[in-house]
């Protein structure tokens, strides 16, 4: 936490949260936001373009993540990402990967359908592939009990990477994987409520101060 006690505190958006009023939203106790670029191979966050402008010209910290998609391949969905963001300027904050269940179906997760040997290596690809174009290694997104059952005893594999933990809880720490030893993000909420925002959103802390939160963004 920062010296006074506070995390640094932030959301993160998609398509979801439709068209977002960032000029209102810098006017909350918000430091940084993070929002949806792209997903699986193909598809693109149809807010994605003017959330990323509009993050930064109203003088927030920005992030960009990545939706894995399990049935593509892991090195398209990277290029995919890679093409869509660009490139990071000074300031910009690492990439994510967010790892949850996916469904072509409201009741039908389709990570199960991939062999657990192949998980890791996926998962892996996509990251290394993105840390080297972009030169920042990313944030690992996902909540405890799902991570540790995708990936089992592989999961300590992943565990250099910063963890982002989702774990909806007012205790004042979230639950994480055995593989980490600390959290670095804390999606705490997904009810958040801001002027500028028409529906819930996704509430984040990072770990630690907004200078350090600065210090992990582009150089």
């Amino acid at each position: 936490m920062s010296p006074n006690g506070a995390f640094t505190l932030g959301i993160d958006v998609s398509s979801n949260q439709g068209t977002v009023n960032w000029n209102a939203i810098s006017q909350a106790n918000i430091s940084f936001a993070y929002a949806r670029a792209s997903l699986g191979a193909q598809s693109v966050d149809a807010q994605f373009a003017g959330n990323w402008q509009r993050i930064r010209d109203n003088g927030l910290l920005r992030g960009a993540y990545h939706f894995f998609w399990p049935l593509a391949s892991a090195q398209d969905q990277a290029s995919h990402y890679i093409q869509t963001l660009g490139s990071l300027l000074p300031g910009d904050l690492p990439p994510m990967v967010d790892l949850e269940p996916t469904s072509q179906n409201p009741n039908r997760d389709v990570w199960p359908s991939v062999p657990p040997g192949n998980r890791l290596p996926m998962i892996l690809g996509w990251l290394t592939a993105v840390e080297q174009a972009f030169g920042l290694k990313p944030f690992v997104y996902t909540f405890k009990t799902f991570i540790e059952g995708l990936l089992g005893n592989d999961l300590q594999q992943l565990s250099g990477y910063p963890l982002w933990i989702a774990h909806y809880t007012t205790a004042p720490q979230p639950n994480i994987p055995a593989a980490w030893n600390n959290w670095t993000l804390w999606q705490f909420s997904q009810t958040g409520q801001f002027n500028g925002v028409t529906t819930a959103v996704d509430q984040d802390r990072f770990s630690s101060s907004l200078n350090d939160l600065k210090a992990l963004a582009k150089s």
